[in-house]
């Protein structure tokens, strides 16, 4: 199935990433292939259907791989595809901004 895109390019990215679990999910596995329990933690208080979710989600959207092994007990990985990683410039930027305006706000509190 074909999504339909936004004809503005930073709402075809919102509606990629918007939600705010999808960014620390990505941000976690540009370290690397993780597994549900691991991501879990990673993220924070994140409930299972809702990380599940977004995980679906960004599976459909060409973001991440799911791999199942066929093992005793089922083990399932998380990697970021190409596209994912393309993601990268994207939340380092988010950081830079993020960490700049915290040292705003805080030198504001200050004055």
């Amino acid at each position: 199935m074909i999504k339909e895109l936004p004809d503005c390019p930073v709402e075809t990215t919102l509606m990629l990433i918007g939600d705010r679990w999808k960014v620390l999910i990505i941000r976690e596995l540009l370290k690397g292939t993780m597994r549900f329990g691991q991501l879990r933690k990673a993220v924070g208080e994140v409930s299972p259907k809702v990380l599940t979710a977004n995980l679906r989600s960004m599976e459909e959207d060409g973001l991440l791989v799911r791999t199942v092994y066929a093992e005793v007990p089922p083990r399932v990985e998380y990697t970021l595809t190409e596209t994912g990683y393309s993601l990268k410039p994207v939340l380092d930027a988010m950081g830079a901004w993020g960490t700049n305006y915290k040292k705003l706000t805080e030198e504001a509190g200050a004055v």
